[in-house]
């Protein structure tokens, strides 16, 4: 997805026009944040999408490339245009992926520690791709963003690990979720449908992880944001890497991680243009 931002000191009222100071048009989706923020933390990784047949797909495609990210699987269709991300999501080539586009990336999953799937393409896809990694014993870890009240139950049950934010918890369980205890309370639901651990993330307040036998709470770092604008898929990006190559870490430590990591993404604007490359940050994160 392409999006643009317009940077302003404040936000308009109904019906007032205002200058804005900046504009900027940038690269985003959730899978793609996520799989750049892990590969410039120095992961290994690899996209299975779809992009649109035009100049925006073009250049999506020339993205991963000069990031470094392996598209082999990255299909392109004359069927759709790839989607536009504002505050809506234009869905695009996103809604072309099918269960047989994962099929054709089999052997990549199984030679994979992490899959990432997020809810921005067709269920179909998503389940798919979280079966075969299963399969594989390959680590699951799904971001249930954007919301879907109506999700497919066994996109959570194939879950090793399930992470929302705030209101996607609420959509999910009816909990709101304001407080440290409301997470682990909207958590304590999301687990009885499957999954084996649920992430709750809290934006600027840090993230909860809980399983059947704990709930741990990690606090964010006090930062001044500047665009806060994909700080999630920073977090999640980061998680997926801790996840793949610190094994050793245990989940409490590679939240604290990850949770620096989106702190120091939200001091920059943008969204992938401010996700940190691994020599950018403090050398003890990485040990």
């Amino acid at each position: 997805m392409i999006g643009s931002a317009s940077y302003t000191p404040r936000l308009p009222a109904l019906g007032e026009t205002i200058h804005g100071h900046r504009f900027s048009v940038g690269f985003g989706g959730k899978g793609a944040n996520q799989c750049i923020a892990a590969t410039r933390l120095g992961a290994t990784t690899a996209m299975v999408a779809m992009v649109g047949d035009d100049s925006f797909g073009q250049n999506y495609l020339q993205n991963f490339h000069d990031n470094g990210v392996n598209i082999s699987h990255v299909g392109v269709t004359s069927e759709a245009a790839t989607g536009d991300n504002c505050i809506i999501i234009i869905a695009g080539a996103n809604l072309k992926m099918t269960a047989a586009n994962i099929e054709k990336a089999e052997k990549m999953v199984k030679e994979s520690t992490v899959v990432v799937c997020q809810g921005e393409i067709t269920s179909e896809a998503t389940l798919a791709a979280l079966v075969m990694a299963r399969k594989h014993n390959v680590t699951t870890l799904m971001n249930a963003a954007p919301a879907d009240a109506n999700l497919d139950p066994a996109i959570i049950e194939n879950s090793v690990i399930f992470c929302v934010n705030e209101s996607e918890a609420e959509v999910l369980t009816k909990i709101q979720v304001k407080r440290v205890e409301d997470a682990q309370l909207a958590a304590k639901i999301l687990l009885t449908r499957g999954c084996r651990s649920v992430v709750i993330t809290l934006g600027g307040d840090g993230a909860v992880y809980s399983t059947l036998d704990e709930h741990i709470y990690v606090p964010a770092d006090k930062v001044t944001p500047v665009d806060t604008t994909g700080a999630g898929d920073a977090f999640v990006g980061a998680l997926a890497y801790f996840l793949a190559y610190h094994p050793q870490l245990t989940m409490e430590e590679m939240m604290q991680r990850s949770c620096k990591i989106a702190s120091v993404s939200v001091q920059a604007a943008g969204t992938q243009s401010s996700y940190p490359t691994r020599d950018k940050l403090p050398s003890h994160l990485f040990v």
